[in-house]
């Protein structure tokens, strides 16, 4: 909460940054579009947040007190994560709202899917057809037949809550194409399976990728490693291309893609083997007993020889990373030694405030990919920079899930399709194999959401969805949620128009800084007419047409699923103030806001507003700076009740779980065999609340790992990779796919005029020698053939890329195959299939048209880049279960033949290729130590009771 009523600008005098928040309910300044007339706009500031990527950072709404529309979108400087301030994506929310192609009303298809031919319906037999399909399943024992695959959900558990409700396991993300690689890494090393670097405070910052510009929480995270560069940090970056963030960097290397651990584990040895790591916290912190115990089953290792012990240790650890020389790094990284030797001496003056990242890149590019943040945090792990000012802290410390009014019991059930055996250690559902499953009988579903996804553009593979999503005996009914049209929709039952960021409810909470704070995304009519006194019981009433939000949705679904009450059901989104009748909105957060927040009601009381209404007016609310390092705290004796204490020090007590009004997912370690649980750890004789590991330290050693099934992987390594140069023939090269533009969205931003006229193509990046050796220029079209296919683009010569290796951004290439569509951003396509044989050609690419937005008459681009991600198969990590995006391609020059945005797929030939990586799986009826199917600590959404984790014989 800024306590400073002016928003003082940059020059400090005079000049506000932002309208000052006593002046919100009636703000006035000059219309600029008015110019060379004055002409005063009258406004209402209403806060949300932004919904165009995963950061949500502020908004606020200028709200026309004349014309009641929504004038422009700015930031809110009361959020804590962004500080009033927004990239191009924020701002464009206005495009998105009053896009002329947008959805208004509920659909129904009337011919077969992917014809194309809809009807409106109402809202009301929408939710009574799906209501009677999902009460059928439940009631008939098919819960496994109901699935909702959500892409980012912008909200804090809230649609888990709605499926937990129902009894059903049935969650199913995107996570396994977008982050999982990385966070398996960091989740075997500190229990929580994401970091939140403090930037802001490093004295070194490292970088894999481009966080910059598109990274994780990027613009706040992005402000705060400019202010770490303007306080005198130096900046590491690594990436193939010559990035944004790459610009600003003290050291930028182009390491050849998967060699990044080998990086860094030559600087890992570096500082071992010359004793430049913090042992004080290595010996405190670190799992070195267990892994002793491992490979010296005999040693005695116990407190009062705990010195004795760790030296015994560190000698190990010079002889176990002596091999990764600076050398050795060079030879498959293709880096210089000398530079990299610089970059390790860097590293080691930084102590306590190395702050680091990697998120995508390459842990989400090839194959053991996670390995490569297993070794980045080996960096923080041996400085001791975790949880320290300017360090690395695992994230949940950072944030904060406020308790919700109802909280449904963990489901009574396994959903097999989702977590296949084969994936046991798997980070998220295994969502991008649901087409492959599904066609080997594994299952089938009755009733199926997407929501904020678009599985048949943003997976690989799309032709295999598209042959999914239109066999009715494996998909009973498809309902696609969705603000906007999309690739997906078109083969759905149901189309249902949900509202965009400033036309729904959310709270969330993300590691932005070494803090907690929540926001809250609303819907800004609905939150304006309500401050003047208007009674709002419905955001249909304020939204477009008949365009609703999934929070009343939901609740609305549920209450109709168990009208009686006798299926268990409908208490979850019951009222409290009036039983009997169903939870609204305002109940809902109500609640939570005077329950849940620690301080907030305080807050609120001191401008004589209530809880819900002081998050109506400001947006945001910071429960806590500087959360600390969590795992030093001493564990009080409250919870010390009947102790038991093992040889590694771990502290079990029988005492119960103290409540915490946050919620937010921690892993759940294994108690005692006596029923004690884990909370805590003994360290130089105090015992320690410690990280959330099976260990209670972080775990340079992973038992899991050893126990699981792959023991040569128990302690940070470096792992050759599905997409190593030995793998590849003389002709072929890696195809970089994953890189993102920082003004698009995924799939998300079709509808946005402003940033679509900046970036609507995605050439194929080749370096200039690259490009000499094809005979290619820029503007060329060139072929890339991957596994099962290929597809045709125009060639980018560059010098911003590494040599021999090309890249070409996954935001473009969206297509309609009829009317229905966004006519500024998605080409007409014909589809045509001959057996497993598919082809996608364009038609026609876009150009201006008349409509409700004079701008689309202005429309000056046709291209809008090449759907790529088509003529890719599934690459599953063994271990993450990440979809392994870099792939193995030939470039050529295209065919007399070819045209522009071509594409070629088999789909025989995309079965085989899944079938080829599954066998390199190390399945749970195999390896499960324990007879169940996934180490129980390990975190999963809608995490089922633990009964329902063991294996069937």
């Amino acid at each position: 909460m800024n306590n400073n009523p002016s928003y003082p600008g940059p020059s400090r005098i005079h000049l506000s940054a932002f309208p000052p928040k006593e002046r919100w309910d009636d703000w006035t300044e000059l219309d600029s579009q008015a110019w060379p007339r004055r002409k005063e706009r009258r406004y209402q500031l209403v806060p949300t947040t932004c919904f165009n990527c995963e950061s949500a950072c502020g908004l606020l709404a200028y709200i026309d007190k004349d014309t009641n529309q929504i004038q422009k979108f700015e930031g809110n400087p009361e959020n804590p994560g962004s500080r009033g301030r927004n990239c191009a994506k924020g701002p464009a929310t206005l495009n998105q709202i009053n896009d002329p192609d947008r959805i208004l009303y509920p659909l129904k298809r009337s011919g077969k899917r992917g014809a194309g031919k809809w009807e409106r319906v109402s809202w009301d037999d929408v939710l009574n057809d799906l209501a009677s399909r999902i009460r059928k399943a439940i009631v008939e024992d098919r819960k496994a037949e109901i699935m909702y695959h959500v892409g980012r959900p912008g909200e804090d558990g809230f649609t888990e809550r709605i499926l937990a409700a129902w009894g059903v396991d049935g969650h199913n993300s995107h996570t396994n194409i977008c982050s999982s690689g990385a966070r398996e890494g960091y989740q075997l090393w500190m229990g929580l399976d994401r970091p939140s670097p403090d930037h802001a405070n490093a004295k070194v910052i490292l970088l894999i990728s481009a966080h910059l510009e598109s990274g994780h929480y990027f613009n706040p995270h992005a402000q705060r490693v400019i202010d770490g560069k303007a306080n005198g940090a130096k900046l590491i970056v690594m990436d193939t291309r010559l990035s944004n963030t790459a610009t600003h960097a003290d050291y930028y290397i182009a390491p050849y893609p998967g060699s990044e651990a080998a990086i860094l584990l030559a600087i890992a040895n570096y500082l071992i083997q010359n004793d430049l790591y913090n042992q004080e916290f290595v010996r405190r912190w670190w799992n070195w007993e267990e892994f002793l115990r491992d490979i010296k089953p005999n040693l005695r290792i116990d407190e009062e020889r705990n010195f004795t012990s760790f030296l015994i240790f560190k000698d190990q650890l010079k002889k176990l990373y002596e091999a990764w020389t600076f050398e050795f790094a060079e030879k498959e990284s293709g880096v210089d030694a000398r530079t990299i030797e610089e970059i390790a001496k860097l590293v080691s003056t930084a102590g306590t405030r190395l702050s680091s990242h990697n998120w995508r890149s390459v842990t989400s590019g090839v194959s053991h990919g996670w390995s490569v943040a297993r070794a980045l945090f080996m960096l923080n792990a041996l400085l001791g920079a975790v949880a320290t000012e300017g360090g690395v802290f695992p994230n949940a410390w950072n944030k904060f899930v406020p308790k919700p009014i109802h909280t449904p019991p963990h489901p009574k059930m396994w959903g097999e399709i989702n977590w296949p055996q084969e994936f046991p250690l798997s980070m998220h559902e295994m969502s991008f194999l649901l087409p492959h499953l599904l066609k080997e009988g594994r299952g089938k579903l009755d009733t199926y959401f997407t929501r904020v996804y678009n599985p048949v553009w943003t997976n690989p593979d799309g032709f295999s969805w598209i042959e999914a999503l239109t066999d009715e005996s494996l998909i009973g009914c498809h309902a696609a949620l969705t603000p906007v049209w999309n690739e997906t929709a078109y083969f759905a039952d149901y189309v249902l128009p949900m509202g965009l960021g400033p036309e729904r409810h959310d709270i969330h909470s993300y590691e932005t800084h070494d803090a907690q704070w929540i926001g809250f995304r609303q819907p800004v009519m609905r939150a304006a007419r309500q401050r003047s006194g208007h009674d709002v019981s419905d955001t249909r009433e304020v939204n477009p047409g008949e365009v609703w939000e999934e929070n009343e949705f939901w609740m609305e679904l549920t209450w109709r699923i168990d009208k009686d009450g006798s299926l268990g059901i409908r208490q979850f989104v019951e009222s409290k103030k009036n039983p009997g009748t169903r939870l609204s909105v305002d109940e809902y957060y109500g609640w939570i806001f005077e329950n849940s927040v620690p301080g907030l009601p305080e807050k609120a009381a001191e401008e004589n507003l209530s809880p819900l209404q002081f998050m109506r007016r400001y947006g945001s609310f910071e429960i806590k700076s500087k959360t600390g390092a969590l795992y030093e705290e001493k564990v009080p004796p409250e919870e010390l009740l009947d102790v038991r204490k093992d040889e590694f020090g771990r502290i079990f007590s029988r005492s119960a779980k103290p409540a915490s009004p946050n919620v937010v997912p921690f892993p759940s370690p294994d108690g005692d065999s006596e029923g004690r649980r884990l909370v805590g750890v003994r360290v130089d004789g105090e015992i320690k609340r410690g990280f959330p590991t099976p260990s209670g330290k972080l775990e340079f050693f992973s038992r899991t790992l050893a126990d699981w099934g792959w023991p040569e992987y128990a302690i940070p390594t470096y792992i050759q990779g599905h997409a190593h140069p030995q793998n590849l023939e003389e002709d072929q090269t890696i195809l970089i796919s994953t890189f993102r533009l920082p003004i698009q969205i995924h799939t998300r931003s079709a509808n946005a005029k402003w940033l679509n006229e900046i970036a609507h193509t995605n050439p194929l990046w080749l370096h200039t020698s690259h490009a000499a050796k094809l005979g290619v220029r820029t503007g060329d079209l060139v072929r890339v053939e991957t596994e099962i296919g290929y597809f045709v683009v125009r060639a980018w010569v560059t010098e911003g890329i590494k040599p021999g290796i090309v890249a070409c951004s996954h935001h473009m290439g969206r297509w309609k195959t009829h009317e229905s569509g966004e006519r500024q951003l998605m080409a007409t396509v014909k589809l045509d299939q001959n057996g497993s044989n598919w082809s996608l050609k364009r038609e026609r690419g876009v150009s201006a048209f008349e409509s409700s937005d004079r701008d689309t008459a202005r429309i000056w681009w046709n291209d809008v880049g090449v759907h790529q991600n088509l003529t890719f198969p599934v690459h599953p990590d063994p271990i993450s279960g990440m979809h392994c995006w870099h792939q193995v391609v030939r470039v050529r020059k295209a065919e007399p033949s070819d045209k522009y945005a071509d594409i070629h797929v088999d789909t025989a030939k995309s079965h085989a290729v899944f079938k080829k990586w599954l066998a390199g799986t190390r399945p749970a009826n195999r390896f499960s130590p324990n007879g169940e199917r996934r180490p129980y600590w390990m975190l999963r959404p809608l995490k089922p009771a633990r009964e329902f984790y063991k294996l069937k014989s």
